[in-house]
């Protein structure tokens, strides 16, 4: 199935699954691997480091190493939903439950080094109930019932992830179990259980103060870490109750807010509370969905100083909220099924109306000209103060199954490549015109537009076109493909977990720019903050990260396509400017597996049951 794609799209890396080769043969890669189990499944992390999962356990391989990084075989084969992949941060969690829920097991692997720094096994745990990294600190926070050596005594302690040292151990007192994710501050620890919150200190372990607030889920705080906000899911798990603490453990508001949904977004400004929570019914049916909220999301503005709601009227959303930033003087928000709008932060529409759009809104970022938006059928710059629509009229076309974009600076120009043209658009004046047409063969549509010295080159899976400044074409390539990659189903699966952790609070964590407007640049903005929050943990894990990510992609110049050559099924590497073919690789098996490192260059191919090569795609 066709995607939409976008080089503004906001992504932490780059993972290309449908080409990758050099000028050698699948019998004479640059590395081979025996993992020592069939192989289940391959994730290329976000350091570069290919975590392979088989029915013996994990295994790492470090890009241009001809050993293993590691084998970790403790719990045998782990399956894909029993791994955390960590964000922003170079950590991996395996975690499996015995039967009847009566085991717990726990280990943290640092895949850049290789070491593992936690298991419960080596740390005295018989169950965990939490287990949390955080970032920056680089630590991660342990709670759970420990062994009978420690007389099964309920505990929470926090490790150092730069050494897998045990920084601290606190034993909670008779039967109490945490009930959500702690949070580790400056001066001690919060720690949310089923019947209270209470502030532990970290070093001697004594109870700083305890509050009846119970379940809290998750918890965020202020910079100054003098307001701790947490987050209670009711009953029934259909809302969330707000709640704010001091940091001496006094409730800051008399009473609890409560918003409809599940929180999905939260930021701490001067002028009050931003708050989105997504409703969804689409488990109802018949009367209790007739007599539920409608299935959208709402945007609330809570005072800081008692949790009232600030507005008079909450803004209308008619659908789920895609896009959610903090400007200089309010809130701008872009709607999936279609509308953007701007409030200020006393409740008062910016706008002189909200902006109609089309549905699924790819891309918003800022320009010179105003808000830039892209979505699944239409186009147009506004003013971000009025609302008004910069271009004369909005391109329009239809609903696409791909829609790609990119900025021709030396021209002055937005390219966006929709419906088998290629359209211009004066950055200037707004005038549209339609620069070529880019038809490609093999029912594609292109799904990438990228300005390069040489020109502007389209591509897809098995195509790529360059057209010249006034679109003529230069050259087109097009590699047949040999069916349909098996990675297709496991990309589809890796996205559906990528989805899941999305949610979870130590994804907000690790983004806490996601809400600043970037500007439309060809890298996109998020890839930068995400290397930006990683710059203030320290480790030298962290700092190879960080370097990878500040790095520029090792394949630049160069495109990968899957296809049917002469000796079998390969890769052909095809230069980006000329479209000439440099190097191949035959890997004959006609639906190969394989994933390419676009930012190291390493191509890795499943080449038998328990063998995995790896090319350098570099040379």
């Amino acid at each position: 199935m066709k995607t939409s794609t976008l080089k503004i799209c906001l992504v932490a890396f780059t993972v290309v699954w449908a080409g990758a080769v050099n000028a050698q043969r699948a019998e004479a890669p640059d590395f081979q691997y025996e993992v020592g189990a069939k192989i289940n499944e391959m994730n290329l992390t976000q350091g570069g480091t290919m975590v392979v999962a088989t029915n013996d356990g994990l295994v790492g391989i470090k890009p241009g190493s001809s050993d293993l990084l590691f084998n970790f075989t403790d719990y045998g084969r782990v399956k894909p939903e029993e791994l955390f992949f960590v964000p922003a941060a170079p950590y991996v969690v395996v975690g499996q439950t015995g039967f009847g829920a009566m085991t717990t097991k726990k280990a943290v692997i640092d895949y850049m080094s290789g070491k593992k720094l936690f298991s419960t096994e080596d740390n005295g745990w018989k169950l965990v109930w939490t287990c949390d990294v955080m970032m920056p600190q680089n630590k991660l926070v342990v709670s759970g019932q420990r062994r009978k050596q420690d007389n099964f005594a309920h505990a929470v302690a926090i490790y150092d992830l730069n050494t897998g040292e045990q920084d601290s151990y606190i034993e909670l007192k008779g039967s109490e179990l945490v009930s959500g994710r702690p949070l580790l501050l400056k001066d001690g620890l919060i720690l949310p259980t089923a019947k209270n919150l209470k502030k532990l200190d970290i070093n001697s372990g004594d109870e700083l103060w305890s509050i009846k607030v119970d379940d809290i889920k998750w918890m965020t705080t202020d910079e100054s870490e003098q307001e701790i906000y947490g987050f209670e899911t009711t009953a029934n798990g259909s809302n969330t109750r707000i709640h704010k603490v001091g940091a001496n453990g006094s409730l800051l508001w008399p009473e609890s807010h409560k918003v409809k949904g599940h929180v999905s977004n939260f930021e701490i400004l001067p002028e009050g509370l931003a708050v989105v929570s997504n409703v969804d019914n689409s488990g109802k049916k018949g009367l209790a969905k007739l007599t539920s909220a409608r299935a959208e999301s709402k945007i609330g503005f809570l005072s800081e100083s008692n949790g009232e709601d600030l507005w008079e009227k909450a803004p209308k959303t008619k659908g789920y909220v895609q896009h959610f930033y903090i400007t200089d003087d309010g809130i701008l928000f872009g709607i999936y099924e279609g509308g953007i709008n701007k409030i200020s932060f006393d409740g008062k529409t910016l706008f002189k109306k909200p902006l109609k759009t089309g549905e699924n809104i790819l891309t918003m970022a800022n320009t010179p000209q105003g808000l830039i938006y892209i979505t699944s059928s239409d186009a147009n710059i506004v003013d971000l103060n009025s609302g008004d629509q910069v271009w004369k009229k909005p391109l329009k076309y239809k609903r696409a199954d791909a829609v790609a974009s990119d900025y021709d600076e030396k021209n002055q120009r937005y390219l966006i490549s929709a419906d088998d043209q290629l359209f211009a658009v004066d950055a200037n004046n707004g005038d549209v015109s339609s620069l070529a047409e880019s038809k490609f063969e093999g029912k594609e549509d292109p799904t990438s537009v990228e300005v390069r010295d040489s020109g502007i080159l389209l591509t897809s899976s098995q195509n790529m076109m360059m057209l010249d400044w006034n679109g003529g074409q230069s050259w087109h390539e097009y590699y047949r493909a040999p069916g349909k990659s098996a990675f297709g189903a496991i990309l589809a699966g890796a996205l559906a977990v990528t989805s899941a952790a999305v949610a979870t609070a130590s994804y907000m964590e690790a983004n806490r720019n996601r809400n600043k407007l970037g500007y439309y640049t060809s890298r996109g903005e998020a890839y930068a903050d995400l290397g930006d929050s990683m710059a203030m943990a320290t480790g030298a894990s962290v700092a190879e990260m960080l370097k990878r990510f500040k790095s520029t992609s090792a394949t630049a110049n160069a495109r990968f396509v899957l296809t049917k050559l002469d000796e079998g099924v390969g890769l052909v590497k095809l230069n980006k400017d000329s479209g000439a073919k440099e190097k191949e690789i035959i890997l004959r098996d006609k639906k190969p597996e394989y994933q390419v490192d676009d930012f190291g260059g390493v191509l890795y191919y499943k080449a038998g049951a328990s063998t995995i090569y790896a090319y350098d795609l570099t040379n």
